[in-house]
């Protein structure tokens, strides 16, 4: 079969891939909604709140809705979770907020907690209103690095409390991963930029786009000429397999290709190949495998070197996975990548095993499977090398991120941090937690210099 059999654009009509990339989850309506939230115990010291990173009175905007007061829920929803939107798209509510629903406990199928929370937000984003109010200017600046969760939370807070705030951000859109990283179906683009514009509809922010720190400005610049800054970069670099052929055509980086189809609006113009592997156990991995199938391609496999179990991705992701199509094979590590023509043919994997102590160990026997393309999905790494700060203070690093306390301060005086670059959940419910504590704590600061 040629190179343009094996892998090729417009492999589904325009009306196919349209059904394949709309939105996944049906909204519910006033009356589903209602019925809904009439299910609530609306439980004391309920377990929900406890469950929620951001900590968002959960039963308190459900009897919002519960009562038709729908904008009321929503700003109790985005007073502690200016992303709240997003969040109820792409939260793992199955491991947070609705896994600790007593109802899930008593009849396993608990509130849809994250359903109800859209409903609310959608209802205050469609009628465009905005119902925070900005404290009189203080005259203090600060700067945040990266228009993702952590900064554009953390920005909020700070515009919310009557500072002047720039976030500088290296790419031309704000949002960070809900614009470039996450599967179309989930957040549609449209969504991430009225979002990010509610958002800035607040006042005193700006976003200064293709400025990325090391190489527009530093963090020396930005500590001098700022009160404060806050950095929220994420994650920038993708880890390797550290095998030969890694470079071959149609290995391809997961991050870099979900980035490309978020972006494409003629989702037909990406290549794809026949038969797709995906080496990885995460989200990622997920995302790129029911992309590949809702693109066209007609065998997808993900490879994941341990169990069920063990895997980054959810139970409720793994779900998704199979129900569209892809097969998860688990217990292998891949070994060689083969080429033919100059291009990957096959990839020949080896079956692991844990030994008594639990460490993962090979069995020795190893299998191939055929591969038009395949993605790499094993995780990202933090690429501090931005960060250096021309031999003044060091700034603290553990296990490959940004070291900070409980108010998300770094050991560099003025600098705080949150998000994916710091040690801690890669969730965006966790990153906006952590722009909205460290806003908290720049604010103290800041008023009591």
């Amino acid at each position: 079969m040629s190179d343009a059999g094996r892998i090729a654009a417009r492999r589904l009509g325009a009306e196919e891939l349209a059904r394949n990339f709309a939105d996944i989850h049906v909204p519910l309506d006033r009356e589903r909604a209602l019925i809904e939230a009439s299910r609530c115990y609306f439980c004391y010291d309920a377990p929900c709140i406890q469950a929620c990173p951001t900590g968002i009175d959960i039963p308190g905007f459900i009897r919002k809705i519960a009562t038709d007061n729908v904008k009321g829920a929503a700003v109790t929803i985005l007073g502690e979770n200016i992303m709240g939107g997003a969040c109820a798209r792409v939260c793992p509510v199955e491991i947070l907020c609705e896994s600790a629903c007593v109802r899930e406990t008593q009849e396993s199928r608990p509130i849809q907690i994250g359903a109800l929370q859209r409903y609310a937000t959608d209802w205050l984003f469609e009628r465009k209103l905005q119902p925070f109010i900005r404290a009189p200017s203080t005259g203090k600046r600060v700067a945040v690095v990266g228009a993702g969760p952590a900064g554009l939370a953390c920005a909020h807070r700070l515009a919310l409390r009557g500072h002047e705030v720039t976030i500088f951000e290296a790419r031309p859109k704000a949002g960070g991963l809900n614009e470039y990283g996450i599967a179309a179906y989930k957040v549609p683009a449209d969504f991430v930029q009225a979002e990010v514009a509610f958002i800035l509809g607040i006042g005193g922010l700006k976003i200064e786009f293709g400025k990325a720190l090391g190489r527009d400005i530093s963090l020396s610049d930005l500590r001098r000429d700022f009160d404060a800054v806050f950095l929220g970069m994420g994650l920038a670099g993708t880890n390797a397999l550290a095998l030969e052929g890694e470079h071959l055509p149609g290995v391809m980086d997961a991050v870099a290709y979900i980035e490309r189809l978020r972006q494409e609006p003629d989702k037909g113009a990406l290549e794809i190949g026949r038969r797709v592997v995906v080496i990885g156990g995460g989200n990622t991995a997920i995302d790129i495998a029911v992309q590949s199938k809702r693109l066209g391609a007609e065998d997808v496999t993900i490879v994941y070197r341990r169990g069920p179990d063990h895997m980054g991705a959810t139970w409720h992701e793994q779900e998704l996975a199979q129900t569209n199509g892809v097969t998860i094979k688990h217990w292998a590590r891949p070994l060689r990548l083969v080429a033919h023509q100059g291009r990957l043919k096959e990839v020949e994997f080896e079956y692991t095993q844990l030994d008594e102590r639990g460490r993962l160990t090979s069995t020795g026997d190893r299998f191939t499977l055929l591969a038009d393309m395949l993605f790499k999905a094993i995780g990202q790494n933090f690429v501090s090398a931005p960060l250096g700060n021309g031999g003044a203070e060091p700034l603290e690093f553990v296990g490959g991120r940004i070291q900070v306390n409980a108010d998300r301060k770094t050991s560099l005086t003025g600098v705080w941090a949150g998000g994916d670059c710091v040690p801690g959940d890669d969730l965006t419910v966790s990153a906006v937690q952590d722009g909205k504590l460290a806003a908290e704590a720049i604010d103290r600061t800041l008023r009591s210099a």
